[in-house]
């Protein structure tokens, strides 16, 4: 299950256009940044953002046996 997740996030995102989706997906994510805003609605939609992002990059930057602990060790 994991070598396919990867493979699939692998040949969607490593095109000329999924760097593209990923540099738009970077911006609107706030993946270099930080996600707090004083008013706490608009903070957890932020955060939220960047979790997606997060999941984005897991199977693109981790090993299989990382991959593998984190699905296994919960929130």
């Amino acid at each position: 299950i994991l070598a396919t997740r990867r493979m699939n996030y692998v040949r969607t995102f490593n095109s000329h256009q999924g760097k593209s989706v990923l540099r738009d997906l970077a911006r609107f994510c706030r993946a270099n940044t930080s996600t707090f805003h004083e008013q706490h609605a608009i903070h957890c939609k932020l955060d939220g953002r960047r979790e997606v992002w997060l999941r984005i990059q897991q199977p693109l930057k981790l090993n299989d046996a990382e991959l593998w602990r984190l699905m296994t060790e919960g929130d």
